[in-house]
């Protein structure tokens, strides 16, 4: 929900996202971070396990006319990682070919997340956004309370660095899934909901705002009964920054983003829910 739409992707991330969505979703380069007081990590719900597949439709605005140019695809597997169970979030973002003359996009993102905490372990990111090429890795050390990065952009050698890790601290996609958790009914419409991202080794205070609740319809003619909020961007290759995108999820334990919008740099993006299956509730 994060989520999220990188092309498509929208949580929050540098090029955020992408991610939420949706798509992831969420999931960030540099806007002035909103001050907030470290944000809660409580889990309310699961509102995913593993088998979930989500697809979405993504869509490029062109003057009056909405271009579908891509897909996001996210995914959730149940796996074991250094001894211990983890659940793999996965997320993949591409455009078509045949709109690459536009905005190319080929995103992938993945992160193994404790299955009870929801917290993220470990965190990969391998990006292409027009010209731009960026990969980033994250390996959380909670005994040690650090965050041990790698990051490389363009054709500029990888820097390795050490980051304190602080509590609730997510990256992009692992807070996508941390936002479908989350108990809107406690919030009131216009409350922020504060959430701690990682993005290319710096700590970022950002928020959700809730915005109430909303049916959307899909251009399936699929109606869903959706709560609406927006999420802070920051800026970067993709997004412009400081502007609110709108993520629509169903308003049921599942939490499913349904629809993301978000203005980028070259345009406007849209991800629509497609496809769905495997889903916990």
């Amino acid at each position: 929900m994060l989520i999220f739409a990188e092309n498509k992707f929208i949580v929050q991330i540098k090029f955020i996202p992408s991610f939420a969505c949706c798509v992831a979703v969420v999931a960030a380069a540099l806007c002035v971070p909103t001050v907030f007081a470290q944000a809660p990590c409580r889990i309310d719900s699961k509102a995913f396990q593993s088998g979930e597949k989500l697809k979405y439709d993504a869509y490029y605005n062109w003057g009056f006319i909405w271009l579908h140019a891509g897909e996001v695809d996210f995914t959730v597997t149940a796996k074991r990682w250094e001894g211990r169970d983890v659940l793999h979030l996965w997320a993949l973002g591409t455009t078509f070919k045949s709109y690459d003359w536009i905005f190319t996009v080929r995103e992938k993102y993945q992160s193994f997340i404790d299955p009870e905490s929801q917290m993220p372990l470990w965190y990969e990111r391998d990006v292409l956004e027009g010209t731009y090429t960026a990969f980033e890795d994250y390996k959380f050390d909670y005994a040690k309370k650090q965050i041990n990065t790698y990051v490389r952009k363009r054709d500029n050698p990888g820097v390795e660095a050490t980051i304190p890790l602080t509590p609730c601290l997510f990256d992009v996609l692992s807070a996508v899934y941390y936002f479908r958790s989350v108990d809107f009914s406690r919030y009131k419409a216009g409350e922020q909901i504060p959430i701690d991202m990682i993005l290319d080794s710096e700590a970022y205070h950002l928020y959700i705002r809730y915005l109430g609740k909303e049916k959307v319809k899909t251009r399936k003619k699929v109606e869903y009964n959706c709560i609406k909020c927006a999420i802070q961007l920051v800026e970067g290759t993709l997004f412009k920054g400081n502007e609110d995108a709108v993520v629509w999820v169903t308003d049921d334990a599942n939490k499913v983003p349904v629809m993301v919008e978000a203005q980028i740099i070259v345009g406007s993006v849209k991800a629509i829910l497609s496809e769905a299956s495997g889903l916990k509730q």
